[in-house]
């Protein structure tokens, strides 16, 4: 029976355990630049027993930022530093990965400890805000500006492109961000995306712009590494006409399977908040990896108030998802690998620094 420190292999790599560390935004980059913050936040996490480490949603344009504190991967330039923390996590025998994203309707906003508010150029965020349909994320914030098909087709290539540059920069596994209400999800749901041409409409417009990126990003990435995607498995508005729902997920992740995608990682929520209605709890988003895991046959990734290691190890026992996908507990525990394996009574590798501390059985 598989557990949470079994090793997985995932075309070429082989995972040491099923703990991963999740994509966190920093919001600690200038132009889109690594620094010694991000080095020391995911190497101490790779140092801290977990077999993937994933950074935080990196921009594959400056105008697909969150805020102007995002890492970004838009110029060849972002790569020296990237090669810098992709060669500790290695050195620390984890993986490196890097979730690639746009963040649509979401763009030019402040930190959240600046009040997660939109940003006017005057304040150092950016007219250039682009969404599948021009629909403000709320009343405070303005319309964005919906793309043409020639703009979409750039941003196809942005993604190839920033594809390109991860490779470059040593990571071993990309994740695209079709979640929360950024870009791509923005194309998947109705409530986003009323466009009346081949990107709206009907399940297959909808889900055209991702499987466009799925295409692009394989021309540059090896056939060899993995390619997972993060989606929303629900939009969480059930009393809508129309929405993102799990029923479309797992048609969905069916045919990323058949596109080459080897892992689905299951978050839900984040495109229209004031509509959602979530109520969240221990493990809440886990029966959406079990349940896509099952329907589709992909391999799952289940995120989302994973808090132990009991509850952790649970999971992979009882086959809801192939790997955890671990956030805020990796904040309060950089050590959250090695201090589960003491939980559950596993024995796991700890850095040579840091031997004199482990724990005898």
């Amino acid at each position: 029976m598989d557990h949470l420190f079994s090793p997985i292999k995932i075309k070429s790599l082989e995972f040491k355990n099923r703990i991963v560390v999740s994509p966190m935004c920093q919001y600690s980059a200038e132009d889109g630049f690594a620094n010694d913050w991000h080095l020391v936040h995911l190497g101490s996490r790779a140092v801290g027993g977990a077999a993937l480490v994933i950074a935080e949603a990196t921009a594959v344009s400056p105008e697909g930022r969150i805020s102007p504190g995002d890492l970004g991967i838009w110029k060849d330039e972002h790569i020296t530093f990237l090669q810098r923390i992709t060669d500790f996590i290695e050195a620390q025998k984890a993986v490196p990965g890097v979730q690639l994203a746009h963040a649509g309707r979401k763009a030019s906003k402040s930190a959240p400890w600046l009040g997660n508010e939109h940003l006017s150029p005057e304040e150092g965020g950016w007219e250039e805000v682009y969404a599948p349909s021009a629909i403000p994320v709320n009343e405070n914030t303005p319309p964005p500006l919906e793309l043409t098909e020639a703009q979409i087709a750039v941003v196809v290539e942005d993604f190839r492109m920033a594809a390109k540059r991860a490779l470059a920069a040593g990571f071993k596994v990309i994740e695209l961000h079709a979640a929360h209400g950024y870009l791509i999800h923005e194309f998947l749901s109705p409530l986003t995306n009323t466009r009346t041409d081949q990107y709206g409409g009907s399940f297959e417009n909808r889900i055209r712009f991702l499987l466009e990126v799925v295409a692009a990003v394989k021309k540059e990435w090896l056939e060899t590494l993995p390619l997972f995607v993060r989606i929303s498995a629900t939009d969480w508005v059930a009393d809508a006409p129309e929405s993102w729902t799990l029923e479309q997920s797992v048609e969905l992740a069916k045919i990323l399977k058949t596109n080459g995608v080897d892992l689905v990682d299951c978050s839900s929520g984040g495109n229209v908040p004031v509509l959602q209605k979530i109520k969240p709890g221990p493990g809440y988003q886990t029966p959406f990896a079990q349940e896509i895991k099952k329907q589709s046959e992909i391999l799952t990734g289940a995120v989302g108030l994973i808090t132990t290691a009991h509850q952790a190890d649970h999971i992979i026992r009882t086959g809801q998802a192939d790997m955890v996908v671990i956030a805020r507990e990796f904040l309060r525990d950089p050590y959250f690998g090695l201090t589960a394996a003491t939980h559950l009574g596993q024995e796991t590798e700890w850095p040579v620094q840091y031997e004199r501390a482990k724990p005898r059985k």
